[in-house]
This record gives structure tokens, C-alpha cells and sequence, in this order.
């Protein structure tokens, strides 16, 4: 296989989930969807924040040495750059008119980054050449990698939403509530998918889909109080 053609394949790979589930997640903001500008420029910026995690987390690989802390390491920078990624741009803007804005935003902004983290796992498998365990890791981070990145991430937004219309000390409350949300669900799903080999892979991913039936439920008490907005 062509190396032009390894490369074309790992994006699909990569960029498809991603794209599938961005879609899947706007459908819930259709009554008043995002500039798609805005959108696509911060679906970019979290597909950027992967080029800084990465040397990071290799770093932190090299100088923490216990694997439950590094875990967890791990989890909080990826989600407190996916939430930069909004704060500094989507978030300064004039857009985030109503509470669901909140994740909307930053699952976005958590499916670019899972765009590229995953072109960058399924490419070194087609270098080699094996096609099974290319299509095997795509489906898994398609199954779970990508929703993973988009359900945390979505926590902190949640409860941005939640506290929108509070005081800024609230606001920072449940900024900080949702940050170690998030950091707790994407670091159980990695400790246990490091544990469990492969063995535990229903049960971990049972554990991940009610997670995001819950995100959903509370995706729905977001849309009644924008529903308070617009009456």
C-alpha cells in the first residue's frame, strides 16, 4: 500500500467517527444551530490542541511513574485543552446565547481533537500493513475513543449550561465541577481499557453508553431552559 494511500485512509478513519457523531450531536441544537463558521473553526482548534497534548503527555510518561496518576494526568490535560479550545475563541464570542451553547460548543471542539488523535493511532497500523488490526482499531475508537472525548467534554459544558443563568462565582463552581467530571470519566474509561485488555470490553463500554444516556437526559433539561429564553 502506497504511502499517499495509508495516509488518505488513516484520515478517513479518523476524521469519519468524528464526523458522524458531530452530526449526530448538532441535530441537537436544531432549533437554533451555531454558525457553521464558528463551528468548523473550533472542530479545527481541537484538531490543533492534539499537536500540544501529545509532547506533553510523552513528557509526563518519562517523570511520573505511577500508571494511576498518570492516567489521570493524562485525562485533565486533554479535557482543559479541549475546553481552552473553546473559552479562547467560541466562548468569547456573542454566540452562546443560551445554556445548550455550552456543550455544543465543546463537544465540538472534542471531536476535532478525537479527528486527529485518531488518524495518528489508526496510521501506524497501515504502515505496517495489517488491515485487521487497522479496521479493528478503527472501530474501537469509533465504538469509544471518539465518543469518550465528545461525552466528557460535553460534562463540562453541561454544567456550564446548568449555571447559566447563576453568578460568576457559580459559573466558576460548576466550570470546576465539570472539569473534574470529565477528568473522572475519561480517566475510569482509560484505567479500565488498560486493565481489562480487551477482556471487560462490554462492561467498559455499557459503563461509557449510560454515561451518555444521563449526558442526553441532561441535554434535554439545557433545551427547556433555552426554551425559557426564547418565550
Amino acid at each position: 500500500m502506497e504511502g499517499t494511500t495509508k495516509l488518505v485512509l488513516a484520515i478517513l478513519g479518523g476524521m469519519l467517527p468524528a464526523i458522524m457523531w458531530l452530526c449526530f450531536w448538532l441535530r441537537e441544537d436544531k432549533e437554533h444551530p451555531e454558525p457553521k463558521g464558528l463551528i468548523i473553526i473550533t472542530f479545527i482548534l481541537g484538531m490543533i490542541t492534539v499537536i500540544f497534548v501529545l509532547p506533553f503527555e510523552q513528557l509526563a510518561k518519562t517523570k511520573i511513574l505511577n500508571e494511576h496518576v498518570l492516567t489521570v494526568v493524562w485525562a485533565f490535560t486533554e479535557e482543559m485543552i479541549k475546553y481552552l479550545a473553546c473559552a479562547f475563541v467560541a466562548f468569547k464570542t456573542r454566540e452562546i446565547t443560551e445554556p445548550i451553547d455550552y456543550p455544543i460548543f465543546l463537544i465540538v471542539s472534542a471531536l476535532g481533537f478525537a479527528a486527529l488523535e485518531n488518524t495518528l493511532f489508526l496510521f501506524p497500523s497501515l504502515q505496517i500493513g495489517d488491515r485487521a488490526v487497522s479496521l479493528l482499531t478503527g472501530n474501537l475508537r469509533f465504538l469509544g475513543a471518539t465518543l469518550l472525548h465528545a461525552v466528557s467534554s460535553s460534562l463540562i459544558g453541561i454544567a456550564l449550561g446548568l449555571a447559566f443563568f447563576s453568578s460568576w462565582l457559580t459559573k466558576k463552581f460548576a466550570l470546576v465541577i465539570g472539569i473534574l467530571a470529565a477528568t473522572a470519566l475519561h480517566s475510569v474509561f482509560n484505567f479500565f481499557i488498560i486493565k481489562s485488555d480487551g477482556q471487560n470490553f462490554f462492561s467498559v463500554f455499557g459503563f461509557l453508553w449510560i454515561v451518555t444516556i444521563i449526558s442526553m437526559l441532561l441535554f434535554e433539561k439545557l433545551r427547556r431552559m433555552s426554551q425559557i429564553i426564547d418565550a
